[in-house]
């Protein structure tokens, strides 16, 4: 074919000139291959594919990339005669596999439809993660609808941890992630010699198929598994989570000054003098924030000083992709995994006392009510004029003249004016709606071989709240200021509850004559208005349960939907851009408007993706951290009992808070008394047929601990009454070996 008919025949493609500016010998686009496929109405060969296209000798290795790129993606696929189809025209369905520790699993479509049951036979061809192809076959036997693995596009797992096992000479390894079920198989010769019992990563260097287990070889030996801070390690290779800095990045860090710069500090206000000061936690070594309040008139001026990492870690350097990718500090018990590298984190960026540092200083002027009159931005540096805990502030607002008001005494004014502020911004809090859940959160205290000891309930005083106050003041001015400047960003947005869960909980509370106002769409201030009904009965932590988890969970979007529990039209991340990534987003919008100019990142849909999912990340990282260290807690106690409160109803059984060890486990439906006891979703209740005996969510109730499963971080109790009458098989702590399935 000579050049001018391949030209005209190339011209055709609607996507031409897109293909052109991006390669210097463009291909047909993946549009116009698709249109192509579908021109021809049938499966069609490689072959025939290039003669259409006018596909070259040469041309031929990269548009075979290209064919294996849009496979990867779903939208065509090869038959058993290796012709090309179009894959929506096959009915196939494009999704991720989400395994189950019981050996089945679900398809979790791509387009967003309803999910579909893997068997445990189709489960075997593939591993938790995987995306696939597949076709609906019906529906299983409890009516869900039922699918087969037609193929896999993409492995997810290269690498994984878990414990070796040696059973008759034959070397597997149990995964951590108890959602991959299958044993990952080792040769001999690719074991590293590790030893029975060990945490080992392992590389898996073939992945399940039809006919065939995952085979991989050991690449690392962690350690022993009950070794100090060995849950850590695991958690962090079975989330994926980035725990180690690069050389390039250690490289970089070392050219960071010690301290801030005089040329640095041109253009900035000089807010030294101001006596701002932090407040934090005992244990806090990163210091994102500090405060400093006066009269203004008769209401007040607040300045919120926010460490300027956005001054340090620039677009799409080394540092910032790392920032990326971690999305956030993850906090396990004893070991922060960070952001940013240690210089910027606990150096530069951090508010230490008595020390220079550069700061974006968000300064808000309120009425004497607590309403926002005005607030202003600015590029400033600073200097702290104490490191103060929330302890010390308590004690400080509570006697103004005990010893740390008296060490305090200069700033002792400044601080008793914050908590008129704060006072004054509850008022605002209420009469806005927000809602105010009670949790008790908890703290972990260890013993020198890295164990816990005890664990004890956080006490949150006015300084917590304080705090809390003014960073959600500073928040909203954040959004405010974005949002009337024409400034995308990312927004921190709860959006209201889904109709379904409101009737549930409708329904539910009308069994104790309590209403909820709002009709189908309920404010937060109904919420509000609801909990301080309940407030003082004795079923209240019943009640306000049922109440959280009708709510969504908080994201990341560009999408201003407004913050339903907090009662806000916009609200975005600004006060901690050295432990999240999308304040330091917010930080550089900000900069960007100041500068008269427009920060455009990327995506900011796929950013906000992003950042929710490390945020999820490391929530399900610190727990699988917490519930281990707590089955650990737990060993020696077997056999003994607990008062508590039931935590969850589900159709498996009842979980178990127990009062004063803040550990729960679980009550299996097996173990309750003889009877057919049926589920009741909406009442969150597990009936009894014949005796009519009811556990119901919030009820107390008197167990025995009877096993405690360290590889799979279960708590197992019955009833103290059940135990005694011998109901129940010998207790034990289990952590046997597996054999291979």
């Amino acid at each position: 074919m000579s050049n001018n008919k391949k030209q005209k025949l190339r011209d055709l493609d609607p996507f031409f000139k897109r293909e052109k500016e991006r390669y210097p010998q463009p291909l047909p686009s993946r549009e116009y291959i698709l249109q192509i496929l579908k021109q021809q109405g049938i499966p069609i060969a490689e072959r025939a594919l290039y003669k259409l296209l006018s596909i070259t000798k040469k041309e031929q290795a990269l548009f075979n990339r290209r064919l294996v790129a849009m496979m990867r993606e779903g939208q065509i696929f090869r038959n058993r005669k290796d012709d090309i189809c179009v894959m929506e025209k096959l009915n196939l369905i494009k999704g991720r596999v989400q395994g189950h520790p019981d050996g089945f699993g679900f398809l979790i479509p791509d387009d967003g439809s309803s999910d579909l049951y893997l068997s445990a036979k189709e489960m075997h061809k593939v591993l938790h993660g995987d995306h696939v192809l597949v076709r609906e076959i019906g529906l299983d036997r409890r009516g869900r609808r039922e699918a087969a693995i037609v193929e896999v596009l993409e492995s997810e797992n290269t690498q994984l941890v878990g414990r070796l096992h040696i059973d008759h000479g034959i070397l597997f390894v149990v995964a951590e992630n108890k959602r991959i079920n299958q044993d990952i198989l080792i040769a001999k010769e690719h074991s590293l010699k590790a030893k029975a019992g060990q945490v080992v990563m392992v590389e898996i260097i073939q992945q399940p198929s039809k006919h065939a287990q995952p085979i991989g070889k050991i690449v690392e030996i962690l350690g022993n598994y009950t070794a100090p801070g060995m849950e850590i390690e695991i958690a962090l290779r079975k989330h994926d989570l980035p725990y180690e800095f690069s050389a390039e990045i250690d490289q970089l860090s070392a050219k960071f000054p010690k301290s801030v710069r005089k040329k640095e500090l041109t253009g900035r206000r000089d807010l030294c003098q101001l006596p701002l000061v932090t407040i934090d936690g005992e244990t806090a070594k990163d210091f994102d924030d500090a405060v400093y309040c006066e009269k203004d008139g008769k209401g007040y001026r607040l300045y919120v000083a926010i460490a300027d990492v956005s001054h340090y870690v620039k677009p799409r350097d080394t540092i910032d992709r790392e920032a990326f990718n971690r999305g956030n500090s993850v906090y396990f018990p004893r070991r922060v995994i960070p952001m940013l590298p240690e210089v910027l984190s606990n150096g530069l960026c951090s508010l230490n006392p008595n020390q220079k540092r550069l700061c974006m200083v968000c300064e808000i002027r309120f009425k004497t009510g607590g309403e926002i009159i005005d607030y202003s931005f600015y590029p400033a540096v600073m200097l702290s004029h104490a490191r103060l805990t929330y302890s010390q502030v308590a004690a400080m607002l509570a006697d103004d003249c005990c010893s740390e008001a008296l060490e305090y005494s200069e700033l002792l004014p400044h601080i008793q004016l914050l908590e008129k502020l704060f006072k004054a911004l509850l008022k605002a809090r209420k009469k806005r709606g927000a809602i105010d859940f009670e949790t008790t959160e908890t703290q972990m205290f260890f013993n020198d071989q890295g164990k816990i000891e005890k664990i004890l309930p956080v006490q949150r005083n006015d300084a917590h709240r304080l705090i809390e106050e003014c960073m959600l003041a500073a928040n909203v001015c954040a959004a405010d200021f974005l949002q009337r400047n024409g400034q995308t960003t990312l927004y921190r947005i709860h959006e209201s509850p889904v109709p379904e869960k409101i009737e549930a909980l409708r329904n539910f509370l009308k069994e104790f004559g309590i209403p909820l106002g709002g009709k189908n769409k309920p404010s937060a201030k109904d919420y509000a208005q609801t909990l301080l009904k309940i407030h003082g009965r004795p079923d209240a932590q019943l009640l306000q349960t049922v109440m959280l988890r009708s709510l969504q969970q908080a994201i990341y979007s560009p999408d201003l939907t407004g913050h339903f529990g907090l009662a806000y039209d916009a609200y975005t991340h600004f006060t901690s851009p050295i432990r999240r990534y999308p304040d330091l987003l917010v930080h550089r919008a900000i900069k960007a408007v100041l500068n008269s100019e427009i920060y455009q990142p990327g995506d900011w849909s796929a950013l906000g993706q992003h950042c929710s999912m490390t945020e999820r990340r490391a929530d399900d990282a610190t727990r699988d951290v917490e519930a281990w260290l707590k089955c650990f807690y737990m060993q020696d106690k077997i056999g003994e009992c607990f008062d508590g409160v039931i935590s969850n109803v589900t159709g498996f059984g009842l979980f178990v808070a127990l009062d004063n060890v803040y550990v729960e486990g679980l009550v299996h439906i097996s173990d309750l008394p003889s009877d057919y006891f049926h589920f009741d979703a909406v009442k969150h209740t597990l009936l009894g047929e014949r005796s009519g005996k009811q556990f119901r969510l919030g009820d107390r109730i008197r167990v025995q601990l009877v096993r405690v499963d360290l590889e799979t971080s279960k708590i197992d109790f019955v009833l103290a009454t059940a135990a005694k009458k011998g109901t129940r098989p010998k207790a034990t702590a289990s952590g046997n070996a597996k054999k291979p399935r």
